[in-house]
């Protein structure tokens, strides 16, 4: 069999798949990088209460770079902590609930935790919030690593995923723009693109023709996989639940 190919990638079969798996890819990085550069700036302001950062008057170093105290490396420390909780959340839940389900819900946690922080949130829920929402976006990561390698057949597997792992970097090469510049202007506007843009993320989550949950990768053609996943697509929708084939054909 020929060597998978891009454009491949956007046969009848899987062009919706690409499209939103790549949107879904750079939410990803674009979100999980930019809360993380968010957090120092954040604590430093005491809160996120939406005003902007050039009319504050605080002390700075020879480089133009904030102190941090003591306190905001301790709830630097926690935020970082919060990775694994959300991994345990995804591994839990990635079974049971589907890969696209998991991804949408990692969005939509991430999303809603960011409301809060419109207002003047105390340091406490302010460290709590971005704690969930860290853990939520880190556990989505993971999702679509998982989800990625299933939904293509062998020849464009590798493919896909690099081109999906390619679309995060351009999202972790856009979020400091967001994060550290847009910032300086208004912490609303700030938030309000991340909000948006993993809202947007859940609902190409849900907007997922294939779900693979408990489907074993096959060695197959590319024809033949988009054709049989398709199918299941279209069992998984009319209520019908399809055949599991898991690791090869037994029938």
């Amino acid at each position: 069999e020929d060597r998978g190919k891009i454009q491949d990638l956007f046969s009848p079969h899987f062009r919706w798949t690409t499209i939103l798996l790549w949107f879904i890819w750079f939410s990803n990085a674009f979100a999980y990088y930019g809360l993380v550069l968010l957090t120092t700036e954040l604590f430093q302001e005491g809160g996120a209460c939406g005003e902007s950062k050039a009319s504050k008057r605080e002390p700075r170093c020879s480089l133009e770079c904030k102190y941090l105290t003591s306190d905001d490396y301790k709830d630097l420390l926690w935020t970082t902590l919060s990775e694994f909780p959300g991994l345990l959340v995804t591994l839990w839940a990635i079974d049971r609930l589907g890969r696209r389900k998991t991804m949408a819900l990692c969005f939509f946690v991430f999303s809603l935790c960011l409301v809060p922080l419109y207002a003047c949130v105390g340091r406490t829920w302010l460290t709590v919030l971005i704690f969930i929402a860290r853990a939520f976006i880190a556990g989505g990561f993971q999702a679509a690593y998982v989800y990625t390698p299933e939904v293509y057949p062998t020849a464009t597997r590798a493919l896909g995923l690099g081109t999906s792992s390619g679309m995060a970097r351009v999202g972790a090469l856009i979020t400091p723009f967001v994060a550290q510049v847009m910032l300086e202007s208004s912490v609303y506007l700030t938030l309000s693109v991340y909000s948006i843009c993993c809202l947007l993320a859940a609902i190409a989550s849900c907007a997922l023709p294939i779900e693979t949950t408990g489907r074993g990768l096959q060695e197959s053609s590319h024809r033949e996989w988009g054709q049989e996943m398709m199918g299941r697509a279209h069992a998984n929708s009319s209520g019908g639940i399809p055949h599991s084939d898991s690791g090869s054909q037994e029938d």
